[in-house]
């Protein structure tokens, strides 16, 4: 069955638009709480959100179905993805809810999912959910008697900042400036809150939501202001998040940026001396870049590749017993304290990092030369421009030249009409020409279509 809703991280689209209706949370509350309506327990969902105005559609809609399913709904407001995914498992609710469309601006939005143990839902079970959404559930709607109740969780907020702090070895950051820039989401009361009771100096940015300014020229994807935040207040370092904070981009002290590879290799490099490394390796996308790959061999280490999104990068980590995995665009997992991505608890890392060597990020920060690679999107109305016989030949010449220098991928967006071109290796104009050729003859596919 091809799925009809899920794409690589839940339900997304433009709010108010199919899917992203009132209509298709409903239907999608009521199956998703048909799915996991298991045992005679009384059942309970964890709903959160971000700072989109179309959260307030979505909330009650989705609180709505659950509710006819016999699901005690229980609300936590705007908070970050991960401390969603935490207060599902340690409220041994039934199933969590995340509405947000991460990065993308205030007009989309989306749902994501999280079973019992606060991990995303596989590829089965999302099939199942949609197969009950488009067979109807009327057949499986509770009594009047056995509806759910919804009620607002006391202090969601405590509950995960003590969890954060936790996470950092020594708990202290004193003597330490940071640039925290929330994008205007959903960590935008608890990201600052929780530097500053680790006794950091804290320089808050894009912490004022007004329901359409989530990402605007802020956050991980928009890290211009960020950058110049750090040199201007000379802090130690900056953090960018994203709108539901659960990717995290960073900048030295000199303003230069670190994305998730470097990150990557950073923690891993560290935890592998401390001993607290599993697996004997780290889980990435097939978008993390060669230097990484060659770095981590460098350190007795292995790179596992899987598709592109945290939920696989989670699935990997459990394969290969590794605790440390992510991707390169920002999502860290670590999977001792998290089971989906923490932009926050990963920049602590980085911070704590900081004041235990004492020395600066720019010193430590850059652990490896990336590899030259060049992205690019192509995005298209309708149609399928990848199976045109053009642009088949375009990325088997492209292959082709490639060879055994670098390496071509190419992957239609999961969340977006976007097909994205990436291409990577050692002779940086030939990376350039193989992208520059595959886009080439996409483009003309995606305008004759």
């Amino acid at each position: 069955m091809t799925r009809k809703y899920f794409g690589t991280d839940g339900v997304r689209g433009t709010a108010n638009r199919h899917p992203m209706t009132a209509d298709v949370a409903l239907r999608l509350g009521q199956a998703a709480g048909r799915q996991f309506y298991r045992g005679d327990h009384r059942h309970r969902v964890v709903i959160g959100k971000d700072t989109r105005l179309s959260g307030y559609m979505i909330e009650p809609a989705l609180t709505a179905g659950f509710i006819s399913m016999g699901m005690d709904v229980i609300l936590v407001g705007p908070m970050p993805t991960p401390a969603v995914a935490m207060l599902t498992r340690s409220m041994r609710a039934d199933l969590g809810v995340m509405i947000s469309a991460s990065h993308n601006p205030y007009e989309d939005n989306g749902i994501k999912l999280f079973d019992p143990d606060g991990r995303k839902l596989s590829d089965d079970v999302e099939r199942a959910i949609e197969e009950r959404m488009e067979n109807g559930v009327d057949g499986d709607l509770v009594a009047s008697a056995k509806l759910g109740r919804a009620q607002r969780l006391d202090d969601p907020q405590g509950r995960y900042m003590e969890f954060v702090k936790a996470t950092l070895p020594n708990r202290s950051l004193n003597g330490l400036r940071v640039v925290i820039d929330c994008a205007h989401g959903a960590a935008y009361r608890v990201a600052p809150t929780v530097l500053w009771e680790l006794g950091a100096e804290v320089i808050p940015i894009g912490v004022n939501p007004d329901g359409f300014n989530i990402n605007r020229n802020c956050g991980s994807t928009s890290t211009q202001t960020m950058c110049e935040q750090v040199v201007a207040h000379h802090a130690h370092m900056g953090i960018a998040l994203d709108g539901d904070a659960d990717r995290v981009v960073i900048a030295d002290e000199k303003g230069h940026l670190l994305d998730g590879d470097q990150l990557m290799g950073l923690i891993a490099a560290r935890w592998q001396r401390e001993g607290r490394l599993t697996g004997r390796g780290v889980v990435a996308t097939v978008m993390s870049n060669l230097g990484l790959e060659h770095y981590l061999r460098g350190l007795g280490l292995a790179l596992h590749r899987v598709a592109v999104g945290d939920r696989y990068v989670v699935e990997g980590m459990r394969e290969f017993g590794c605790n440390l995995g992510g991707e390169q665009s920002g999502h860290i997992v670590l999977s001792d304290f998290t089971t989906t991505g923490d932009g926050l608890i990963a920049g602590l890392q980085i911070l704590g990092l900081v004041a235990e060597t004492g020395r600066s990020l720019s010193e430590i920060g850059r652990c490896f030369d990336p590899v030259p690679q060049t992205l690019k999107n192509v995005r298209y109305a309708n149609g399928s421009p990848l199976g045109n016989p053009a642009v088949l030949k375009a990325i088997g010449e492209a292959e082709r030249r490639l060879a055994d220098t670098g390496r071509l991928l190419i992957r239609p967006s999961g969340t977006e009409p976007v097909i994205r071109v990436m291409a990577e290796g050692t002779d940086q104009r030939l990376v350039k020409d193989a992208v520059d050729g595959v886009v080439a003859a996409l483009e003309r596919a995606a305008g004759a279509a």
